[in-house]
């Protein structure tokens, strides 16, 4: 269970901006009490860098500029941290990896980093992550691994790749945290940390300023802690806000694949998801069973190789070819799975791929979302993936195998909470084709509601 003492942002952030607009709190206190809780011993490994003066001198202007009745964006002032995949200049972008501390440094911010800073939002820190964002785990041999909060007795893998910045809103040390999501990035570690994870349509954020994995698959998004903070943050990262209108579940259209998304469920994984079906039925919904074979076509398909390992090796070709003894050995291995493909069985794949994607929109097109568990266990003890490759190579398999069906469909999700207060956090995903984010984000906002009835 998620211990929810000594968190600085304990609720969403419509919540936290009602203490502030109150008095309560005021912005410069906020970010204190943030930093101070970075350098404690729970956010051991969440941080590669910090930017406490920078966050400091953020939050002191607003409470100026609130002082004095000036009108301020909502996110101004609030703290957020971001993925140390994004560049910021001065600095080396080092994405999880010592081989990369030679590199230049960044000329320019990230696209995103420059409209976070134009949102007047405070960047209180970079996060760690998975060496290059290649692992659902979450584990840097490097870095060391942040510790997942939801059990504070047991070390327990934080999800990645994006594992700091699940940390880092997890503890209550930002109001949201922009990780990537190439097969699963945002949405497992959300998953494992009860936290809400919003993988949008993959061109709607621009990756310009970004460490490339796989150029096919890469998405900018984010993670928070409600739908209505991932969209609020989404509505910054991609400059285009979504019209959502919000509403319930009554006569929403679910369909539940009987194939893949349901195999090898731990026992408490398959019963939260279905009590969550029940609840979703309770209020009204239409969930429909299908056998979506065509989803165990995506292994086929994708063998030459696998896209991400085909990409991540042209990406990193110099690094694991003269340096690979100073990289994850892991990280190393699956990206030489790409090294042997041929240009003609490249370029097979992404036809097959996208004549794969028609197909699947053709078949989800009558309903509103495609449900099933985020990942199919709940968070395992750092300790056993460390000491085996086997056990670790088996759960990063299980971890990415159902968020990377939707990455491989160029979709749009979300992750949401399913589990209990005396459960350890598991995720219930929402999934559409690519640009239905709003659609989808009207669902999830209902299904959230609906789900919290049964989470007291």
């Amino acid at each position: 269970m998620i211990n929810h003492n000594s968190k600085p942002i304990k609720s969403d952030i419509d919540h936290l901006l009602q203490r502030l607009q109150t008095g309560e709190l005021n912005y410069a206190e906020l970010i204190q009490e943030c930093l101070s809780a970075a350098m404690s011993a729970p956010a051991a490994h969440v941080f590669t860098k910090m930017y406490a003066e920078s966050a400091r001198a953020v939050a002191q202007q607003v409470d100026v500029l609130k002082s004095a009745g000036v009108s301020l964006p909502k996110l101004c002032g609030l703290p957020i941290t971001i993925k140390d995949l994004y560049d910021v200049s001065g600095e080396v972008t080092m994405s999880g990896s010592k081989v990369r501390s030679s590199a230049k440094p960044a000329s320019n911010d990230a696209l995103i980093v420059q409209r976070i800073r134009s949102a007047g939002m405070a960047i209180i820190g970079k996060t760690n992550m998975s060496e290059f964002a290649f692992s659902g785990v979450g584990i840097n041999p490097h870095l060391g691994t942040p510790q997942n909060p939801s059990d504070p007795v047991h070390h327990r893998i934080p999800g990645g790749s994006s594992s700091g910045a699940a940390v880092s809103v997890a503890l209550g040390l930002s109001v949201a945290a922009i990780g990537s999501d190439t097969g699963g990035s945002i949405r497992i570690p959300a998953a494992l940390c009860g936290l809400v994870g919003f993988k949008s349509t993959m061109s709607r954020v621009p990756t310009q300023g970004a460490v490339e994995l796989a150029r096919s698959l890469d998405t900018v998004c984010a993670m928070s802690r409600s739908v209505s903070d991932c969209l609020s943050i989404d509505a910054v990262l991609s400059a285009a806000p979504l019209n959502v209108k919000p509403r319930g579940v009554k006569g929403a259209r679910f369909v539940v694949a009987k194939t893949l998304m349901q195999d090898d469920l731990e026992p408490v994984v398959a019963a939260a998801f279905q009590r969550s079906l029940h609840a979703l039925e309770q209020q009204g919904a239409v969930i429909t069973e299908l056998d979506l074979k065509e989803l165990n076509e995506i292994a086929q398909i994708n063998a030459p190789g696998g896209l991400s390992p085909i990409e991540s090796y042209a990406a990193c070709q110099d690094y694991v070819e003269h340096s690979s003894n100073q990289m994850d050995h892991r990280v190393v291995q699956r990206m030489l799975l790409g090294k042997g493909v041929s240009a003609a069985e490249y370029i097979k794949l992404l036809d097959a791929r996208q004549a794969w994607i028609a197909r699947m929109k053709n078949l989800l097109s009558p309903f509103d979302a495609l449900i099933s568990p985020t990942v199919p266990l709940q968070a395992p003890k750092t300790e056993t993936l460390l000491s085996s490759d086997e056990e670790f190579f088996r759960v990063n398999r299980l971890l990415l195998r159902n968020t990377f069906a939707i990455n491989f469909l160029d979709g749009c999700a979300f992750s949401l909470p399913m589990h209990t207060p005396d459960e350890l956090p598991m995720g219930l995903m929402l999934s559409a084709p690519g640009g239905e984010d709003a659609r989808l984000s009207e669902v999830a906002l209902g299904v959230e509601s609906a789900l919290r009835l049964i989470q007291v």
